[in-house]
């Protein structure tokens, strides 16, 4: 996928590509169309798409918590990764909480997912071990901050 693409806010008929990319990233684990539809009543400013022409590539949903925006999920679709698109998408939430006046962006990774952590101490993220759980036995997720 050759640049340029946009990041924008999400539409509500983007959903049907969101869920694409969704069960091609995270298979049975995916996230359904209601929640998506919750997310996007409740976070839409966060909820962002990076699109090419006329195509969705990526979604980024992140909610506001008080002085905090949490990033609550990410995805790009395989076929586009490896572009700067998650990149990309971290940078517009970071850009649009600072401008929202948020005083930190705070996220969950799972713990395998190198990758991800790798972009997100390139933004500027710090762990935050005192924020890791295990919302069930055996996926453990680790916390991150960035102060903005």
């Amino acid at each position: 996928m050759p640049a340029p693409f946009t990041i924008r806010k999400l539409r509500l008929a983007d959903l049907d590509r969101i869920l694409e990319i969704e069960r091609a990233s995270f298979g049975a684990d995916a996230y359904d169309r209601k929640l998506f539809a919750d997310y996007l009543r409740t976070c839409g400013d966060l909820f962002l798409a990076v699109e090419r022409g006329r195509k969705v590539w990526g979604y980024l949903i992140a909610c506001t918590r008080g002085e905090r925006a949490e990033l609550v999920s990410v995805a790009v679709d395989p076929a586009a990764r490896g572009r700067g698109i998650g990149t990309a998408l971290a940078a517009g939430c970071i850009a649009r909480a600072r401008e929202d006046g948020r005083a930190s962006v705070f996220l969950h990774s799972l713990a395998y997912m190198r990758a991800a952590q790798a972009i997100y101490a390139r933004l500027g993220f710090a762990r935050r071990p005192d924020r890791d759980w295990e919302p069930v036995p055996g996926i453990r997720l680790l916390g991150f901050r960035l102060t903005l």
